[in-house]
């Protein structure tokens, strides 16, 4: 029969297994907060674009607007940004 107690995680873990921070989608970041990108969760496509506008993993960011349905306005370095809602909810953040 086999061993039925659960697999400890091991040094596998993916990306988005990120530890006992309080992780959250940009989209329901509150207004005026410092955030930190910690993953992205689309594409290669998707990724580049972000890459091409500015945004990567590790970056601090703060959120100037937040509207009603998950669209934002951040701001990372003086330069503002404004990810729509399907874009607001797979980059993955948490407060500094």
């Amino acid at each position: 029969m086999e061993n039925s107690k659960l697999k400890e995680p091991g040094p596998e873990r993916s990306s988005e297994d990120l530890s006992l921070q309080s992780v959250l989608p940009l989209a329901l970041a509150g207004v005026g907060e410092r955030i930190r990108i910690i993953s992205l969760r689309g594409g290669r496509g998707f990724n580049d674009k972000l890459v091409s506008m500015g945004l990567k993993v590790g970056d601090e960011i703060k959120v100037i607007h937040r509207r009603p349905g998950g669209a934002v306005l951040i701001a990372k370095d003086g330069i503002r940004y404004a990810p729509g809602v399907v874009m607001a909810q797979k980059i993955l953040v948490a407060e500094i």
